[in-house]
C-alpha cells in the first residue's frame, strides 16, 4: 500500500532563493515565427542559483520557445537574455543520443569541451553512469540497443556529467514510468541541493512541476506569456501525495489556470 504521508522525494528542503544570486535573467519583448502571428507576447523571468522553475501550460502555449530562447538555442524576436552559468546542459523529451556512438561515448560527449585526458574524461563518465544504475554491460551498447527509458536516463547522464551550473529541462520525463521519474527527480534534485545547480523545466505535469519545483510559472496561449506565478510554499521534504493534492487543488482554484488545463469542473473526473 502507498502511503500518502511520506515525503514524495527525500531530498534537502527548498531554501530561500530571494537571497541567492541570479544565474538567468530573461525578458522576451516580442517573438514571431511568422511576422503577423506573435508566439510570445512580454514575458520574463529571473533564476536564481540552486533554484528549480518549472514552465506549466496548455500544448501549443510557448512554453518549449521560452525556454529554447532562455537556453540560447533560438534568438527572441525582441528581447534580452543573461547569464552568469560557466556551464549548461539540456535535456529534452527525445534522448538526442548519437546512435552511432556508445552508451559510454555518448556520456562523455559533452566533456571533450573541457580540459581533460581521455581517460579522466571517461572516468568521469563511468562515475556518472554508475551513479545512473547502469553496468558496464550497458555502457558498450548502443542506443538502438537500449530500451527507451535507458536512452532517457543516458541522456540524462550526459547533461549531467559536465556538471552544469544551469539545466534546461524539457518535458524529459514524459515517456518514463513513474518509478523511474522518481530515480530520475532524486538525480536531478541532488545536483540541485550538493551543487546548487540552477533548472528551468517545462513540463505538462502540474504534479510534477510542484513536487520538483521552488516556483510554478503559469503561461497562457494566444500569444504565450506568464499569466500567474505560484511559489510552492512546503519544503521539498514535506511534499507528501497528500500534500501534493492540496497544493494542486490550491493551483487550479484559480479558475483562470483550470480553463487553461480545460479543467473547469476538475472535481468531476468524467
Amino acid at each position: 500500500m502507498l502511503n500518502d504521508t511520506a515525503p514524495l522525494l527525500s531530498v534537502v528542503p527548498s531554501g530561500a532563493a530571494d537571497t541567492k544570486p541570479t544565474v538567468l535573467s530573461v525578458s522576451v519583448e516580442d517573438h514571431r515565427y511568422h511576422p503577423l502571428q506573435q508566439t510570445l507576447a512580454p514575458s520574463a523571468l529571473e533564476l536564481k542559483k540552486g533554484e528549480v522553475v518549472s514552465i506549466i501550460g496548455p500544448s501549443g502555449c510557448g512554453k518549449s520557445t521560452f525556454l529554447r530562447i532562455a537556453a540560447g538555442l533560438i534568438e527572441a524576436s525582441s528581447g534580452k537574455i543573461s547569464s552568469t552559468a560557466d556551464r549548461t546542459a539540456i535535456l529534452f523529451q527525445e534522448h538526442r543520443l548519437l546512435p552511432w556512438k556508445s552508451l559510454l561515448n555518448n556520456i562523455s560527449f559533452g566533456l571533450q569541451g573541457q580540459k581533460l585526458s581521455k581517460f579522466q574524461r571517461m572516468k568521469k563518465a563511468r562515475a556518472v553512469a554508475y551513479a545512473m544504475g547502469f553496468t558496464e554491460d550497458d555502457l558498450i551498447k548502443y542506443p538502438s540497443e537500449l530500451s527507451g527509458g535507458m536512452r532517457q536516463r543516458g541522456a540524462l547522464a550526459r547533461a549531467l556529467a559536465v556538471e552544469p551550473d544551469l539545466l534546461f529541462l524539457d518535458e524529459p520525463f514524459s515517456a518514463l514510468d513513474i518509478g523511474r521519474r522518481r530515480d530520475l527527480y532524486r538525480l536531478v534534485l541532488h545536483e540541485v541541493d550538493e551543487k546548487q545547480c540552477s533548472v528551468l523545466m517545462v513540463t505538462h505535469d502540474v504534479t510534477e512541476a510542484l513536487a520538483l519545483s521552488d516556483r510554478v510559472l503559469v503561461m497562457a496561449p494566444d500569444p504565450g506569456h506568464f499569466a500567474k506565478e505560484y511559489e510552492v510554499p512546503l519544503a521539498r521534504s514535506e511534499r507528501t501525495r497528500r500534500n501534493l493534492l492540496e497544493l494542486e487543488v490550491s493551483l487550479l482554484a484559480d479558475d483562470r489556470i483550470a480553463q487553461l488545463f480545460n479543467m473547469s469542473n476538475w472535481e468531476q473526473l468524467v
